[in-house]
């Protein structure tokens, strides 16, 4: 099924002027200049000036470890900006819909009610894999959007490739993964597909596995044509420079940020092991992500008990699926070994 970008973008967008900022109409090269085309205070403190639009330094270097060029890229103010830009660039509102797959992450279905976008939710299976035959039947000319997330949150699994595929294939709008959990999985990112599916977009984020969540930087990643639209309607200084700096540092500091990965995942498989050990804990599923959901007998009552213990964890029991579930984060080892410790007791009482 031939994918066309041209048959998906809103009209107003197609026919949009961009905003030209002063920073877009000179870039500068390092040279020393007197800058007086933006009406900036002169008086220099380190962020009197605007920051660099389309944040080329930091892009080269996502660029370079990711294998693809800066064109590729979008960054955001999180990722949430990345995902509300999808929607304002090719929804129409109170004509389009997109196809969400709960229980998944929550700001789909809010950012389909801002832009007053109808949001067909077609549920998981008990697997916690995408139905494609429901997906395909729900899919109709004015659907735009297919939003997966790949480790999906609050299930923490992985979906299967071989069903991305299929929508790929057979999707004429979007298929956007939502990749914020990658670095936790053994799975092999889908940017390195950008090439093989024009319309495949990927997100990612620097909040959980780089732990610049304070920062909101977030990263949409797709194919030329994608990303130029999207540059078209996105604010003009929507990164700041303070969280161009911070993320300039962090991202170039691939050991540290390895490490910690590391140790979140083999923490993971410890607490994973505890879990399977407490009695009313009902099964755990598998989680590639940095958390581990898991069922258990009272989901309400489980959480007020570790509140009360000064451990606050994320109870999903009213998510599709996700009756008597916990979400638990996996902390260092000290609050993991608090959390065991309070998890062994609550059992004993």
């Amino acid at each position: 099924m031939k994918f066309n970008l041209e048959n998906i973008v809103r009209d107003n967008v197609k026919g949009l002027k961009p905003y030209s900022s002063a920073r877009d109409e000179y870039v500068s090269d390092g040279s020393e200049m007197i800058f007086l085309d933006a009406n900036e205070n002169p008086f220099e403190n380190g962020v009197n000036r605007y920051p660099d639009p389309q944040q080329r330094n930091l892009k080269a270097v996502l660029a370079a470890q990711k294998g693809i060029s800066s064109d590729n890229i979008l960054l955001g103010n999180g990722s949430d900006e990345v995902l509300d830009l999808l929607f304002r660039a090719f929804c129409e509102p109170k004509v389009d819909n997109i196809i969400s797959l709960p229980p998944t992450y929550g700001m789909y279905k809010v950012l389909s009610e801002i832009n007053n976008i109808e949001n067909k939710e077609v549920l998981l299976t008990e697997a916690f894999q995408p139905n494609m035959d429901a997906v395909l039947h729900e899919i109709d000319a004015n659907s735009k959007i297919v939003f997966i997330c790949s480790p999906n949150n609050p299930t923490g699994n992985s979906i299967s490739t071989q069903i991305i595929e299929g929508l790929l294939n057979r999707f004429k709008g979007l298929v956007v993964i939502d990749e914020a959990y990658i670095d936790f999985s053994a799975q092999e990112s889908w940017v390195s597909r950008i090439s093989e599916f024009s319309n495949l977009v990927v997100t990612q984020t620097l909040s959980k596995a780089y732990g610049m969540a304070g920062i909101r930087l977030g990263i949409c990643i797709a194919s030329k044509e994608i990303i130029s639209i999207l540059n078209k309607i996105k604010p003009p200084y929507n990164v700041n420079e303070l969280t161009q700096q911070k993320a300039l540092g962090r991202i170039l500091d691939k050991e540290k940020v390895q490490s910690e990965v590391s140790k979140i995942v083999n923490e993971r498989s410890k607490l994973n092991a505890v879990l399977s050990e407490i009695d009313f804990v009902k099964s755990i599923y598998k989680s590639d992500a940095n958390f581990i959901l898991a069922k258990v007998d009272d989901a309400t009552k489980r959480y007020h008990q570790l509140i009360d213990k000064g451990i606050v964890i994320r109870n999903r029991t009213t998510q599709p699926l996700c009756e008597n579930t916990l979400r638990f984060t996996v902390g260092t080892v000290n609050e993991n070994k608090k959390l065991i410790q309070a998890l062994k007791d609550m059992t004993n009482e």
